[in-house]
């Protein structure tokens, strides 16, 4: 409201000392009476011209509220509201409505409480609880899954993981977490794609650290991803597991796919390091043919040629112990003539002079990439039946 307006004063009477204005303010406006700025701020005692003082709530009427509706101390907010009355009254406060609402719900919980106790009702909930409890103890989100855990995944007709239950490795089991990593410089939620495209690369590369031992792994279980979503993003979540998985709901394995530094000595971990990119790049054949993409059959053809190179290089320059150095030479005298086969290719001038060495190339390479040199370091050296996808 506007602030009222003081009255005129009355002119003094005739021939009386005449007044410029109005009087100023002096240290006293009466005798005995203390001067106060009216209205002015900061002054004690002093309000804001033309507002009333302002009114609390009561305390305790909040807390017979609170304690009426979360129903844990029934009593309490009944006895808060009640003290809360007379006080609000006596102080003029606010908070009526509050304390009665307060009263009147822990009143109807303190009622309900009695009669759940007197039938068995209390009992029963409490039982139906704690078994609800249990069940979200065994289940858990992907994200929240560690490294080395298998799970079996229950999640039926949703787009993410959210009924994750981990179980032992030598038991059936959907998946296996390889690791994951946490998704760094965006602003604000990228979209689905940007974020599958880095966890493909990622996972690709965690996957292949954590399962070295490729031929261990069953050939219907695939690399798998479990992102964030755009709701969990908007909560803080930024992790991606990640896990080899069956490629259908219903594929179960049995044992670890684990073959890393903590499972495998020096020589296995060595030789898998070395012959593992030639298996990698196999898989990486473009999808068009030479005919209608030279280029790219002809890039790959070359980066299959390195890792070759690469790999019988690495194999020379390691002391293989035992009954592993026979094998592992012949190995190398087979990636030497696999070489040359696929220089000629990686140098095809057109696609006509690729599709003549294409098959040369092919039957040069060894397919079973040193099986005795395998079972000689005391690795996986049968390759796993059925259609696959290599880590």
């Amino acid at each position: 409201m506007d602030p009222i307006q003081p009255s005129q004063p009355t002119p003094p009477p005739a021939g009386g000392p005449q007044s410029g204005g109005w009087p100023a303010p002096g240290p006293y406006t009466s005798p005995g009476m203390p001067y106060t700025p009216y209205g002015q701020p900061g002054v004690p005692g002093a309000v804001p011209y033309g507002q009333p003082p302002r009114r609390t709530t009561n305390g305790l009427a909040i807390g017979s509220l609170v304690s009426g509706i979360v129903c844990c101390l029934p009593p309490l907010g009944l006895v808060l509201g009640l003290v809360a009355l007379p006080q609000i009254k006596k102080k003029d406060q606010d908070g009526k409505g509050l304390a009665i609402a307060g009263i009147v719900l822990s009143a109807l919980s303190s009622l309900l409480l009695v009669i759940g106790l007197a039938t068995g009702g209390i009992g029963s909930a409490w039982h139906d609880f704690k078994k609800g409890m249990d069940k979200a103890a065994r289940s858990q989100s992907a994200f929240s899954l560690r490294k080395g855990q298998c799970f079996t995944d229950s999640s039926k007709g949703t787009e993410y993981a959210t009924d994750i239950r981990v179980v032992d490795c030598a038991r059936p089991h959907s998946g296996e977490v390889s690791g994951g990593f946490e998704l760094t410089g965006f602003d604000e939620w990228p979209g689905e794609d940007a974020i599958d495209e880095l966890a493909e690369e990622r996972c690709e590369t965690i996957n292949a650290a954590y399962a070295m031992d490729t031929w261990a792994i069953p050939r219907d279980v695939w690399i798998a991803y479990y992102p964030p979503s755009s709701q969990s993003w908007r909560l803080g979540d930024r992790a991606v597991t990640c896990a080899f998985s069956g490629q259908k709901k219903t594929t179960r394995f049995s044992g670890s796919v684990r073959s890393d530094s903590t499972t495998l000595n020096g020589d296995q971990s060595h030789f898998l390091t070395t012959v593992n990119p030639i298996e990698r790049v196999t898989y990486r054949e473009p999808e068009d043919d030479p005919d209608e993409d030279f280029a790219a059959n002809k890039a790959w053809a070359g980066e299959l040629l390195a890792a070759i190179d690469a790999a019988r290089e690495g194999l020379g320059r390691h002391y293989w112990p035992g009954e592993s150095t026979a094998p592992v030479e012949a190995l190398r005298k087979e990636l030497a003539t696999a070489s040359k086969r696929w220089g000629e290719l990686a140098e095809a001038p057109d696609a006509d002079a690729y599709w003549e060495a294409y098959d040369a190339a092919w039957d040069a390479l060894p397919e079973d990439l040193g099986a005795d040199a395998r079972t000689a370091l005391g690795l996986t050296d049968t390759l796993p039946e059925g259609e696959g996808t290599s880590v």
